[in-house]
């Protein structure tokens, strides 16, 4: 269970920094104002994580680096690649959400297996930090989808 615990809070800390690299290239590209700001807002929420899972595993004894996340690598790959072959506008800022959310439920996934893993073992205070990345992860992504339903997706529709 200790490697497991290891091997989660590692793959984690790999898809955050991964995703603290690309937030400031997936924002420079989008038009929506709203949108922008959301990312400015989530790259900021995004380094506080970062140094809560260095505290975590700081508090398990472990190096938060030795894994690389390759479901997040995949991701940010994909979302590269899609953006090579989109013109900045409405449907770029569509494609930017989706990935985004695509991101952020890869999060929601591991941090809520790893803070059940915590609890399970009995690291309260662990668990509790990662509770709170969490509920972050979640209302990132309705904030996204809010965004995307109330002004992003019906330009791109038009567009």
């Amino acid at each position: 269970m200790d490697e497991l615990m290891e091997h989660t809070i590692q793959d984690l800390y790999s898809a955050e920094k991964q995703a603290l690299e690309a937030m400031p290239q997936l924002a420079q590209r989008v038009q929506n104002e709203q949108l922008r700001q959301a990312f400015q807002l989530h790259q900021q929420e995004t380094q506080e994580q970062v140094t809560r899972l260095e505290q975590i595993a700081e508090q398990l004894g472990i190096e938060p680096d030795g894994e690389t996340c390759m479901a997040m690598q995949g991701l940010v790959e994909e979302v590269q690649d899609l953006l090579d072959q989109l013109e900045d506008g409405p449907v770029a800022d569509a494609a930017i959400i989706g990935a985004a959310q695509k991101m952020e439920h890869y999060e929601i996934a591991s941090y809520g297996t790893a803070r059940t893993l915590a609890q399970q073992a009995g690291q309260t205070q662990i668990a509790d930090l990662l509770e709170t990345t969490l509920n972050e992860e979640k209302a990132t992504d309705e904030k996204l989808t809010d965004i995307a339903t109330s002004s992003v997706n019906k330009k791109a529709a038009q567009s």
